[in-house]
């Protein structure tokens, strides 16, 4: 079980939030993102991690818990589809206990149940980020995620301070 981890929210990161779920079309934009597309800034991501090929990601979308975590990992493209081992949420869990429980909350719990050496989370959700955790936290804008110079910035330097060396 790897202990680098980087914990991936999806909407606000790898595309503008919010993204809806039709019952028979799977995911889509409303029209406030016409002209955006699912994962547009996924590139991105793949680019920053290509330096630490140790560290595997954790999703923490709840895309997980909307769709299935199968299905929630097979809309990445594979470069990152390949370093996925698990969700923060998964089916022995109470749902409505994770579901009261703050994002920061539910990647923090996680990072203790997997023993994580060091780790990072990627999210457009503040809350719940609270003391040690908020160190780990690269917070993006949720109409912008990983298109924002500043979070790309923020997310290779914590990166470097999570990762190098290990």
């Amino acid at each position: 079980m790897s202990k680098t981890i980087l914990y991936l929210d999806y909407d606000g990161v790898l595309h503008p939030e919010p993204v809806y779920r039709h019952p028979r079309g799977g995911m889509y934009f409303g029209v406030e993102h016409r002209g955006h597309s699912l994962f547009e800034y996924a590139e991105v991501l793949i680019e920053a991690l290509a330096p630490y090929p140790h560290v595997a990601i954790v999703l923490s979308t709840s895309w997980v818990r909307v769709l299935s975590y199968s299905q929630a990992k097979a809309y990445l493209p594979e470069a990152l589809r390949s370093r996925v081992i698990g969700g923060t949420f998964h089916s022995a869990m109470n749902k409505f206990e994770f579901d009261a429980m703050s994002r920061g909350a539910q990647v923090l719990a996680d990072a203790t149940r997997r023993s994580a050496t060091s780790w990072v989370a990627i999210d457009d959700d503040e809350e719940g980020w609270i003391g040690a955790a908020s160190k780990h936290l690269v917070l993006t804008n949720g109409h912008k995620g990983l298109s924002e110079p500043r979070g790309v910035t923020e997310l290779g330097y914590k990166l470097r301070v999570q990762f190098e060396g290990r």
